[in-house]
């Protein structure tokens, strides 16, 4: 499996999260493609085609970002906007997006808590990320469950180190999507189930 990673922060350097995991994934550079948007358009002028072919090239497409006011960083959204044009997606080429993977993996300023009913913000980051969510599902991407870190402005760096480490593991995983997992499961109650019978 082959794994894209846009990484969309607009100030990398300075930041201690994405950064962090940023070097965390060179580490996986035989399964994993970094694409840092930032350091690859400083003056924000994509090249489309470039972009699309990148995306037909992999498997599972992960979105790396921190959360800016509830949404995406500026030039992620016109990464998404530019990128993934009707004309393209109905092209033969196109059409390989429909079934690809997609993964969202977001660092959060603020703690947990504060991302739920009754919280400060009083939204859950799947309620903030429906956009995203309602882009996948209509291009016929595979959602996955997302990677999230929460208290990113107060985290240690130990906590940094242990959420490269879990972030490594939730992309890397062939098993993220449910299905696979569920059917995994079957399969090996079934097995214990036939062994028990014997």
């Amino acid at each position: 499996m082959k794994i894209l990673v846009i990484v969309a922060h607009p100030n990398l350097q300075q930041s201690r999260v994405n950064k962090h995991w940023v070097e965390a994934l060179q580490e996986h550079s035989s399964q994993v493609t970094v694409h840092d948007l930032y350091t690859s358009y400083p003056e924000k002028r994509l090249e489309v085609q470039r972009e699309q072919t990148l995306i037909a090239e992999h498997d599972r497409l992960v979105l790396q970002f921190p959360l800016q006011w509830y949404g995406t960083p500026s030039l992620l959204k016109q990464w998404l906007d530019e990128v993934f044009t009707t004309a393209w997606l109905f092209s033969p080429s196109g059409r390989t997006v429909a079934g690809k993977e997609f993964v969202l993996a977001i660092s959060i300023g603020g703690a947990e808590d504060t991302y739920q009913a009754g919280g400060l913000i009083g939204y859950t980051i799947s309620e903030l990320t429906r956009p995203l969510q309602a882009f996948a599902n209509q291009i016929g991407m595979r959602l996955l469950p997302h990677f999230k870190f929460h208290g990113a402005v107060k985290a240690t760096d130990e906590q940094i180190r242990s959420s490269s480490t879990s972030y490594i593991r939730h992309i890397l995983n062939p098993e993220l999507d449910p299905q696979i997992a569920r059917q995994r499961m079957l399969k090996e109650m079934q097995e214990k189930m036939n062994a028990n019978s014997k």
